[in-house]
């Protein structure tokens, strides 16, 4: 994918002072799209995601914004997956959400528009603390061998999914259809920076993920996608009962695009 380069240097602008400790470019200093490309990169490297980079350009490009599905189709990814990214980057304080009514004033759903919070914005280089702890986590996981450690991973994550449906609907009685609950838990995925959705293949169901947050950490691990797939088992079987079965049918480490996992009765 090629990644857009901005046809002009960002304009001279005001912008908070930078955190104590963090790398910044400073918002008085007029840079070259060169230059801009490059601290971009520096900042949202720290993602991981060369595609987040991407988004961030073509925002910046857009002065009005753009909606989440002019970068899906742009970028030509799920809608899920750019608001995943532009939600990361508003989080980051790079972009902001401003609701936009239809032009004219008429009748109409407003649309959310992201924006670059400034032209001449800080751009920092914040610790991702995040990362090291993932990573430390796999490396804990690989010492204890590939079985107990599967097992274990599995364990820690049908724990959490449990916990996340029981969040999600405390106390309410299971989901009647199997295929309800499975388009709840893609849900929470998604929520949890998974960008997932539920589809059929055939004669199995299955859950998409087209992005994972452990990042680099589960490629060099690949113990860890034990835990998206306990994730699923501990969700579906708080929502909808016991007698299901989870496997990893596509992962990251194994070389597909995004991760997969399939869902069949016992």
């Amino acid at each position: 994918m090629e990644r857009p380069t901005p046809s002009r240097s960002p304009t001279r602008g005001s912008a908070a002072s930078p955190p104590a400790g963090t790398a910044a470019v400073a918002p008085h200093q007029a840079l070259s799209p060169t230059d801009f490309a490059s601290a971009v990169t520096a900042i949202t490297s720290a993602f991981g995601d060369p595609t987040r980079r991407a988004i961030y350009l073509m925002v910046h490009e857009q002065p009005e914004g753009a909606t989440a599905s002019a970068v899906a189709e742009h970028f030509d990814v799920h809608p899920n997956v750019a608001r995943h990214h532009l939600d990361k980057l508003v989080a980051g304080g790079y972009v902001v959400v401003e609701v936009a009514r239809p032009a004219g004033g008429g009748a109409g759903r407003p649309s959310k528009r992201y924006r670059v919070v400034a032209s001449g914005i800080a751009l920092e280089l914040p610790l991702r603390h995040d990362d090291v702890l993932v990573t430390l986590l796999g490396r804990a996981l690989a010492e204890l061998g590939p079985e107990r450690a599967e097992r274990l991973a599995e364990d820690v994550g049908a724990t959490y999914g449990r916990a996340m449906a029981e969040s999600m609907s405390p106390g309410s009685e299971q989901h009647r259809s199997f295929q309800a609950a499975l388009h709840a838990v893609a849900d929470a995925l998604t929520a949890h920076g998974f960008a997932a959705h539920a589809e059929r293949h055939g004669d199995r169901l299955r859950i998409v993920s087209e992005h994972c947050p452990f990042g680099g950490a589960a490629i060099e691990h690949p113990v860890i996608c034990a835990v998206d797939r306990g994730m699923v088992g501990g969700m579906l079987e708080a929502l909808y009962g016991r007698g299901l079965m989870t496997e990893t049918e596509l992962s990251l480490p194994t070389g597909g695009e995004h991760c997969i996992t399939a869902i069949q009765s016992n």
